[in-house]
């Protein structure tokens, strides 16, 4: 039997009934995919809303410029000896190129491609797992909606933001382990993700307790595969304009103790928010339910059920992985779904319908960019072009005490010619001594004693920090005898006499 003939179970038929059978089977696809990418859409500004964003586009320009990774921050006056550990070096290139050429609306575009590819890989995954087409478009469905959770801006997870490379490598990482096929070009994928973001440490996670649930089954041949795959990926990191010091970019931020004060990395009942979080609520408590209804008599691949509950738990302790919960937990669902669904259903005729579905959907999917493609650009929720000019012309020799939040728009905006007190980048570019000064500044009932050590520490001239933080203008103006001199569109600037 050819390589085609087991590919579709028969002979192969290479006329046009043979493609249309093809294309009918490919409905699911095509309709998840078509919807995922209107939701994403839909929700362009989000997309666009990343704090960091402004600093990765002037990273990606910086390099281009230079030709090479700057070894500490340009754009700082706080930074002291401090190493710049940029991981996402690779993706602040692609998007600066993306953004050259085609602005804001292929940077979106660039998102939501990664978001469908997303959706592909694990229909691919749950389909392969032998769950019918109706569970497996629900399962499906349902984490795509989940995990970008466009309900808790900035903490997005499906953005313009290098965050997105993690998303993707960790689904085909997980699909490509459960379907063991193309485990051999996980090394190279790793080269890939190790220069676009530092969560490829997940890939290590991932490949690990695949490796574990078949030492535990004495599945030798498996043990072999995954040792070696993992070796190879070790070696693929190391492929990176940092070399051996891309562990300490890492480390610069996992178990930092800047974690305690970035919303992502804090709980999930600390960052939600109603009634936006009520969906991702209601998914959690019913894949409990199903697990616990159906879970020692189901289907489920081992591999998925343990990543699945391992991601709930580290989700519930850290908000940044509950995205990966959704991701990981389409086949548990998908299988436990089966198990409610009417047996009776036609698969065939369900992809048909799918199929029509679809093609619906990807014919809004043009209407849908014309909407949204004429108000696509950096927010002006924390800084607008205005806020940005008056600084340049009136405090380009000054040292500004900004807020954390405005740091990345402000590098975008002005591109160093404001020098920031600090920014989104944390641990991977500034030194410890200048966060922990800095994070002793973000109370609302302020601490005067600790406001004046830094004013005078660092020299500041001008705050510029969240126009509503009115317990702030009375320690500046009325008792330090500051001026309130400019008022812009979120942000205030308060300037010493």
């Amino acid at each position: 039997m050819s390589a085609l003939e087991a590919w579709g179970g028969s002979k192969v038929d290479p006329g046009p009934k043979a493609v249309g059978t093809h294309f009918q089977t490919s409905g699911i696809y095509i309709f998840l995919i078509a919807f995922a990418c209107v939701y994403y859409l839909s929700n362009a500004s989000l997309l666009l809303g990343h704090y960091d964003l402004g600093w990765h586009l002037a990273a990606g320009d910086l390099i281009r410029e230079r030709g090479s990774i700057p070894f500490q921050d340009p754009w700082a006056f706080t930074l002291g000896d401090k190493q710049w550990y940029n991981l996402s070096w690779l993706w602040d290139v692609i998007a600066s190129v993306l953004f050259q050429y085609t602005g804001f609306s292929g940077l979106t575009l660039f998102v939501v491609a990664c978001g469908a590819v997303i959706v592909g890989y694990l229909t691919s995954a749950c389909l392969s797992s032998g769950a019918s087409v109706l569970a497996v478009c629900i399962s499906v469905f349902l984490a795509g909606l989940l995990y970008p959770t466009f309900a808790t801006p900035p903490n997005i997870y499906l953005a313009a933001s290098p965050n997105t490379a993690t998303m993707l490598f960790c689904v085909i990482f997980f699909a490509e382990c459960l379907k063991r096929t193309r485990r051999f070009l996980l090394p190279a994928m790793m080269m890939l993700w190790a220069n676009l973001h530092g969560g490829f440490v997940l890939g290590f996670f991932i490949i690990g307790l695949f490796g574990g649930v078949a030492l535990l089954r004495r599945d030798w041949k498996n043990v072999t595969i995954y040792g070696f795959t993992g070796a190879g990926c070790l070696a693929a990191i190391f492929v990176n304009p940092l070399g051996l010091h891309i562990y300490d970019g890492v480390t610069a931020t996992l178990g930092n103790f800047v974690q305690a004060n970035i919303t992502e990395w804090m709980s999930y009942s600390q960052n939600i928010t109603m009634p936006g979080s009520i969906p991702g609520i209601v998914y959690i408590l019913v894949f409990v339910a199903l697990e616990l209804r159906f879970g020692s008599s189901s289907r489920v691949p081992l591999e998925s059920r343990l990543l699945t509950w391992l991601f709930l738990v580290l989700g519930l302790h850290q908000f940044r992985y509950m995205s990966f919960f959704f991701l990981f937990s389409t086949i548990p669902v998908a299988l436990h779904l089966d198990r409610l669904l009417p047996r009776k259903l036609n698969d065939a005729e369900m992809q048909k319908a799918l199929l029509t579905a679809g093609i619906i959907g990807a014919c809004v999917l043009p209407l849908i960019f014309m909407r949204v493609e004429p108000a696509l650009g950096l927010s002006d929720d924390l800084l607008s072009e205005q806020d940005a000019r008056y600084l340049q012309e009136n405090f380009s020799h000054t040292r500004v005490l900004n807020h954390w939040n405005v740091g990345g728009p402000l590098i975008f905006r002005t591109h160093g010619t404001v020098p920031i007190f600090v920014d989104g980048r944390a641990a991977t570019a500034y030194p410890d001594s200048l966060l922990r000064d800095y994070f002793t500044l973000i109370k609302w009932d302020i601490d005067k004693t600790a406001w004046n050590a830094v004013l005078e520490k660092y020299k500041i001239g001008a705050v510029f920090w969240p126009t509503e933080h009115d317990v702030l203008r009375h320690f500046l103006v009325d008792e330090r005898g500051w001026k309130e001199q400019y008022v812009g569109s979120h942000e205030s600037l308060y300037v010493k006499p």
